[in-house]
């Protein structure tokens, strides 16, 4: 065979192979790789246009024998490459890769504004001089406008649309300006450093720790921030909402993932304890088969008293199970809006 040119790079080669597995339908994990060797392979995906057959066919030989030969045509662009590379390289590496082609290519930053969700864009027609709103609505596609619009509260809409009568006059230099500050402040050249926002944070936080120090945190928050604070008491998850938020269906499907020690603790520990932990105990009982409440029933009675660490422990790890549940899909929680309705 032919040698393979010696000025084909390596990480050309493995883009080129990188490309012919995703146009065979593979998923590659590639995230775990080091974020310079993303950078380079999404860079090498992005610089590539035409692979010619020889030098397709003789990659291919190198990286494996077994190998169907393939012609293909490369993304073409960044863009092209961290869409066809979606989910196989981490958010930081992408928003990174998009701000360098950006800089490079001078991109309209109106594009980067116009692509964000009616949701994330809410924050702009709410936060922002209504000048700017207006601007923003006049840029968004009619539909996405009027979805945003419908984000907005009532009288700041109608302000907005108002403004909107101003901007005839307004120079392109000016449109350009704003979209460029919206961009940089809101379109997120930067991921998110943290996967979840604050109140979810601090709410998975508060599920853990004591009784105690959980309504000892929250009426702190509340001095600081009582709209803060009742937002996180809401996202809080504790061992007295089961009998209201979870669902009689989910609970065989909860237990059957807590070790059988750590249940019967929780529940002699609840029942012990009274009030909301003893009707989430009982709500437990009750909704699994009555072979095995009878079983746990009479654990329960030789497990005698419990202390107080072990049953807070074991109801957190009843909890625990739950949450994992919830984040895996599995189930899902009866909201406080619909405990309300």
């Amino acid at each position: 065979m032919t040698q393979i040119d010696e000025t084909v790079s390596r990480s050309r080669k493995a883009a080129m192979v990188v490309q012919m597995l995703l146009a065979e339908g593979q998923r590659l994990s590639l995230s775990s790789l080091p974020e310079e060797t993303q950078l380079r392979l999404t860079r090498e995906l992005g610089a590539m246009r035409t692979i010619d057959r020889t030098t397709l066919l003789q990659v291919a030989a190198e990286f494996t024998r077994d190998l169907e030969a393939v012609a293909m045509t490369a993304p073409g662009g960044v863009e092209k490459a961290l869409n066809a590379l979606d989910g196989q390289i981490s958010p930081a590496t992408a928003a990174r890769l998009r701000e360098e082609a950006s800089k490079s290519q001078g991109g309209d930053p109106w594009a980067q504004v116009i692509a964000m969700s009616p949701a994330d864009l809410r924050a702009v027609a709410t936060g922002e001089a209504l000048e700017v709103c207006a601007v923003l609505m006049s840029k968004l596609p009619v539909a996405k406008a009027a979805e945003l619009m419908g984000l907005i509260p009532g009288e700041r809409a109608r302000r907005i649309a108002f403004a909107i009568s101003r901007t005839s006059a307004i120079t392109p230099d000016a449109v350009a300006r704003i979209g460029a500050a919206l961009a940089s402040q809101y379109a997120g050249t930067q991921a998110p450093v943290f996967a979840q926002p604050p109140v979810q944070r601090v709410g998975a936080i508060l599920n853990s720790v004591g009784a105690a120090t959980r309504d000892s945190v929250l009426a702190g928050l509340v001095d600081e921030d009582a709209s803060f604070a009742d937002d996180v008491r809401k996202a809080i998850f504790t061992f007295p909402d089961i009998a209201t938020r979870l669902a009689a269906g989910d609970v065989p499907k909860v237990t059957r993932n807590v070790d059988n020690g750590e249940l019967v603790t929780a529940l002699t520990a609840a029942q012990a304890a009274g009030g909301q932990d003893a009707e989430s105990a009982d709500f437990i009982l009750a909704n699994m088969s009555q072979r095995m409440a009878d079983s746990l029933r009479e654990e329960m009675g030789e497990r005698g008293k419990v202390k107080k660490s072990d049953g807070e422990s074991a109801m957190n790890a009843v909890v625990g199970a739950i949450r994992d549940a919830v984040d895996g899909g599995e189930i899902s929680l009866i909201s406080t809006e619909e405990e309300e309705d």
